[in-house]
């Protein structure tokens, strides 16, 4: 990208500033992925796109997005973990990190991704754990089901969990934060949540190592209820934030630790999510629906590249068979082929 363009991407970033809070936050990255510094704005239904590319995959449209640079492409990250954060727009993290504004905040979610991984590493063992705590969606697939089998999951299985002797209550400062109060539990076992996600996979740190990229996508909406609750001005939404971006940061070092430095963590901080800008999608966990029409068959964006790497194959035997059978019909046995003066020679002398 030339510098007029990097001129004009700073111009509409420096526009939009003022609109949207929302921010995309990388906070732990490997070496092989470059985020560049700066204040490009994302639009917020390119977010997958982007954790697909800083996996090495690629994407059905292109990204003119000046942020992710192109890094080494043979060394890519083992794992992606995107973390979204519900109710607030940005989160005061206890060490710097690259964030990015967040144009037109949209719900999204990682199924492009999780779809990429099942094709090209279907006979290898993935880790893919799709979460939202708050509304018992869960979703995994690979080796995730044997690693997170004793994982809550439920409102009523997060409770429990909370009480147990080796939860967080005993280790996070609650501040203002009440036990008793359904909404600060809910808040309480989402932390829950990151911490038992980092302690059940330190069980099995092959799985970091294996060639297969891991993928964890997390909704976190404790906070939004906080605020709904108390208030944005009040002093539990203010703690909450504190303990939260404390937790987040511990959790993105211990994901990063337990990959040897191989992981990219991502938080998304948005206020509220405009499902009025979503673009329609399918997703991959739909079931197919019957229809009365004719239709064509459905191609993905690997088609094309398949296609040309089988049609250019066959033309190129097709041509090598067609070269050799030529030459073979006009070729003199008596010059040309060694077998026939070897036996000839053997003739003469018995």
């Amino acid at each position: 990208m030339g510098r007029a363009g990097m001129m004009l991407w700073a111009l509409a970033a420096a526009c939009l500033a003022g609109v949207s809070g929302d921010e995309f936050s990388i906070l732990r990255s490997p070496q092989s992925v470059i985020f560049r510094d700066g204040s490009w704005p994302i639009p917020g239904d390119r977010i997958p796109d982007i954790a697909a590319l800083s996996m090495g995959f690629s994407v059905e449209e292109d990204l003119s997005w000046p942020g992710l640079a192109v890094g080494d492409i043979f060394h890519r990250p083992r794992a992606t973990v995107l973390v979204t954060v519900k109710g607030v727009d940005k989160l005061a993290m206890p060490k710097d990190g690259i964030s990015y504004p967040v144009e037109n905040a949209v719900p999204f979610s990682l199924d492009s991704v999780a779809n990429a991984i099942h094709t090209l590493f279907s006979e290898e063992t993935p880790v893919v754990l799709q979460l939202a705590p708050s509304e018992e969606r869960v979703y995994m697939v690979g080796k995730a089901n044997s690693v997170f089998e004793d994982l809550s999951v439920t409102l009523r299985q997060l409770r429990n969990r909370l009480f147990q002797d080796n939860s967080i209550l005993s280790s996070i400062p609650l501040n203002s934060l009440s036990r008793n109060n359904e909404v600060d539990l809910l808040f309480l076992s989402e932390l829950q949540v990151l911490h038992d996600i980092s302690s059940l996979l330190s069980r099995h740190k092959h799985l970091a190592k294996d060639h297969s990229p891991d993928l964890y996508s997390l909704e976190l909406a404790g906070l939004e209820e906080i605020g709904k609750r108390y208030g944005e001005d009040s002093q539990q939404f203010k703690d909450a934030s504190q303990i939260l971006a404390d937790s987040l940061q511990k959790f993105a070092d211990e994901m990063y630790n337990l990959y040897s430095g191989n992981a990219v963590v991502e938080v998304v901080t948005a206020k509220t999510f405009d499902a009025s800008l979503v673009r329609k999608s399918r997703s991959i966990l739909q079931t197919a629906e019957s229809t009365s029409y004719n239709l064509g068959y459905s191609y993905n964006f690997n088609y094309a590249v398949v296609f040309n790497i089988i049609l250019w194959l066959m033309i190129g035997l097709a041509l090598a068979v067609i070269v050799i059978s030529y030459n073979l019909w006009n070729m003199d046995p008596g010059y040309d082929s060694i077998i026939y003066r070897m036996t000839n020679q053997k003739i003469r002398m018995d």
